[in-house]
């Protein structure tokens, strides 16, 4: 079931209209209590910007409005950043949208003085597409201070559709209180299925919530409302922590408290993947084919004596040749119809018109295996950037993208022929240990994507450098990238032009290098060859070693003079979670002057972390040279919280062996260096 415009929104069958706001939405404001007055911090947040008193959340089907109010307490000045408020309002073509009415707020002094919202919101542009157009009401509560208590609320309206809201229950800050509450329209709802529009009156939902607290669900039967009948769901809850800042997590998405609400006619997890997979699994064989127009494409490619990795090598070539228009554009239906095109309904339209989505060109990719006889398969993912695939979570909005699995020699293979410039037999690392659902010879199955070694991305940083007797040094710099950082670096190119992709370039070497260092791109190599490394050479300048009287430090590896440490904080909350398997190899070489010597240079060593990560540094030294290998393999992305302690003395570990100088000596006149 696939029924959001950025929410979980259905169609209602019946033209619902708009009544009068309830009493809730008018609500008075709360008075606040002696102690929320005086507070200066919270105990459980030390050190907290600012805290959240109380927020509420409703949400009503029949009347086609969302509510919220919030109350928060400024506790230091970088608290007083929540008096600037940002609602945004959104409108599509297609599904009408909603809008923010009813605004209203007013600050708190310390000492109860109230001062209330007098100004008129302004209008922001946030994001427009083809067909649909993000807007913002922006606007500041009045003279917020350290200690204020701002109040604000605000209505959402929606023009004839249905939403099933999502309670975010954990923010970037402590709550104290928070309140949600949903009325599920009584009729009938419209929903998209992957097996065709159902109809349904049934609410599901996901909830991530920490122990003790449930949705509950209730009934207005009886009453003498005019809502008599209608179901209530709500959720009371309090002492919330912040949702956890921490390095290198899982998207947040994925980790922090919630419940995700939908119309559904199904019941268990089950009873969903198997039925709406099989929807699904058809829409995509009808669309892949093959058609006529891919069968003899294929025939023209293929040899009589080509082996199934030479054929789909072929294929993969074709279809990553063609116009990518997630990294180029969209065109719209106006733009289409002129040129007589309709809506694609094949993958022979695709291949003809030599351009497509990424879904499109992963499907075309299906049907030319296809054609050539092999068994292959569409399989939808969760990008991994974004989120974690939640089986229990009964919708398809959760898949993002997808990906081609290919039966080679009796064994499976997964292709990424969506995502432009990624090499052949490999995957986006978005898409590499990532979950979802794939076709199979019998309909679908829930799935999990392989991974990919540390050898398939690999940052190769070669540095040839001379350095005078002041520490100033010049010389070049190579860059070699293989898998995950070419990937990015060749799609950051695709959404620019030669001259962002310069600035990018030499913005990333700075960042790597001495404070004041001067680097200029001197040329890059392969941009657009995915089967090749991609190569970047670079110029650089500037002051890197120290003087000390008789003594000269510099740094045993320039590519990680300013780095900091990864894992700063004694404590971790959250999963580890890096983005891929990868390596990084460094050979700094410097030449300096006769007048000085090596005096000490660091000892070389290895660390491992048991079989999931190495690290070694070697050094080596002429009369006039040294030279510093350093080699950093990480084998294994994802890290329980009781091995945190472990994997953060690895890291600090050779992060100090990392910032070890070489030592060199001033030589007295005539001597010779060592």
């Amino acid at each position: 079931m696939n029924c959001t415009i950025r929410h979980s929104i259905a169609c209602c069958i019946s033209t619902i209209c708009l009544v009068t706001l309830t009493s809730t939405v008018r609500a008075q404001w709360t008075v606040p209590t002696a102690e929320e007055l005086k507070m200066t911090s919270q105990p459980e947040v030390p050190g907290a910007a600012a805290v959240y008193l109380f927020r509420e959340e409703i949400t009503d089907d029949k009347l086609h409005m969302w509510s919220k109010y919030v109350r928060l307490k400024v506790l230091t000045e970088g608290g007083k950043k929540y008096a600037n408020v940002e609602l945004t309002q959104y409108s599509s073509s297609g599904y009408g949208g909603y809008t923010v009415n009813d605004i209203a707020g007013r600050t708190i002094h310390p000492d109860g003085t109230i001062i209330p919202f007098t100004g008129k919101p302004m209008e922001k542009l946030v994001e427009k597409g083809r067909d649909y157009k993000a807007m913002a009401k922006v606007f500041t509560l009045p003279d917020v201070e350290v200690g204020s208590i701002i109040e604000y609320r605000y209505v959402l309206r929606y023009d004839n559709y249905l939403i099933a809201p999502d309670w975010y229950v954990q923010t970037e800050l402590y709550t104290r209180k928070a309140h949600y509450l949903w009325r599920p329209t009584g009729e009938d709802v419209l929903t998209r299925s992957e097996r065709g529009d159902a109809v349904t009156s049934s609410v599901a939902w996901t909830p991530i919530l920490p122990k003790g607290f449930e949705v509950k669900q209730s009934s207005n039967a009886g009453t003498a409302s005019a809502e008599g009948g209608r179901s209530i769901l709500e959720l009371s809850i309090h002492d919330i922590a912040p949702q956890p800042d921490e390095e290198y997590m899982p998207p947040l998405s994925s980790l922090t408290y919630r419940v995700l609400f939908y119309y559904s006619p199904y019941r268990t997890m089950d009873e969903y993947w198997k039925n709406e997979g099989k929807g699904w699994s058809k829409l995509n064989d009808k669309f892949i084919g093959p058609g006529n127009k891919v069968k003899e494409a294929v025939k023209e490619l293929v040899g009589p004596t080509d082996t199934a990795d030479q054929k789909l090598r072929k294929f993969y070539a074709t279809v990553m040749k063609l116009d990518n228009t997630v990294y180029s554009r969209n065109r719209s239906a106006a733009e289409e119809k002129s040129e007589g095109l309709n809506p694609p309904k094949s993958t022979d339209d695709i291949l003809e018109r030599k351009r497509g989505t990424d879904d499109q060109i992963a499907q075309l990719y299906v049907a030319m295996a296809r054609a050539a006889g092999m068994k292959a398969y569409v399989m939808s993912v969760t990008d991994r950037d974004r989120a974690m695939f939640m089986p229990q979570y009964l919708t398809f909005s959760q898949l993002n993208d997808l990906i081609a699995i290919v039966v080679v020699d009796g064994k499976e293979v997964f292709f990424d022929p969506g995502q432009r410039y990624c090499p052949y037999g490999h995957l986006a690392w978005k898409h590499t240990w990532a979950s979802g659902l794939r076709q199979t010879d019998g309909g679908s199955a829930l799935a999990e994507t392989p991974g990919q070694p540390y050898t398939a991305s690999r940052t190769q940083r070669i540095a040839e450098l001379t350095m005078d007797e002041h520490g100033e040094m010049k010389g070049t710099v190579k860059m070699t990238w293989t898998g995950a950082p070419a990937l990015s670096w060749r799609q950051t190119y695709l959404r620019g032009d030669s001259t962002s992709l310069n600035r990018d370039l030499r913005v990333a070497m700075e960042q790597l290098l001495a404070n004041g260092m001067e680097v200029k791109v001197l040329g890059y190599q392969n941009a657009d060859d995915y089967e090749q490394p991609l190569i970047v050479s670079y110029e650089v300048k500037g002051q890197v070693g120290s003087s000390t009287g008789k003594r000269l430090l510099a740094p045993n590896d320039i590519f990680e003079t300013n780095s900091k440490p990864i894992f700063a904080h004694e404590k971790r909350e959250a999963l580890i979670a890096f983005e891929y398997a990868n390596t990084v190899q460094d050979v700094v070489r410097i030449r300096y002057p006769r007048s000085l010597g090596v005096e000490s240079l660091p000892v070389n060593q290895q660390f491992a972390l048991q079989k999931f990560a190495v690290y070694g540094l070697k050094t080596e030294s002429t009369p006039t040279s040294f030279t510093v290998h350093r080699e950093f393999d990480l084998g294994t992305i994802m890290y329980k919280v009781d091995e945190y302690p472990i994997l953060r003395g690895f890291y600090n570990k050779f992060e100090t062996k990392d910032q070890e100088p070489v030592v060199l000596k001033v030589l007295a006149p005539g001597a010779a260096g060592n």
